[in-house]
C-alpha cells in the first residue's frame, strides 16, 4: 500500500505532466497563428518611383467604410 506522501508525489507529477502538455499546446497555437498573420501581400497601387502618399488596399477599404 502506498503512503500519503507517495500519493501526493504521484499527483504532483501528473499535474506537472499535464501542465507541460498544455503549455506546449498554447505555444504551438501561438506560433501557428503568428505565422498566418505574418503573411502580408504587396497589394499597393503605385507607380514605379512614387514617393509619399500611396493608395493601398487598406486605405481604399477605409475610404469605403468612412463614406468619403
Amino acid at each position: 500500500m502506498k503512503t500519503k506522501s507517495q500519493l501526493k508525489d504521484q499527483e504532483r507529477r501528473a499535474f506537472i505532466k499535464k501542465s507541460t502538455l498544455a503549455g506546449a499546446a498554447v505555444a504551438a497555437t501561438t506560433l501557428a497563428s503568428t505565422s498566418a498573420i505574418a503573411q502580408v501581400g504587396d497589394e499597393s497601387i503605385e507607380k514605379p518611383g512614387q514617393k509619399g502618399y500611396q493608395l493601398t488596399s487598406h486605405v481604399l477599404d477605409y475610404y469605403k467604410s468612412a463614406d468619403i
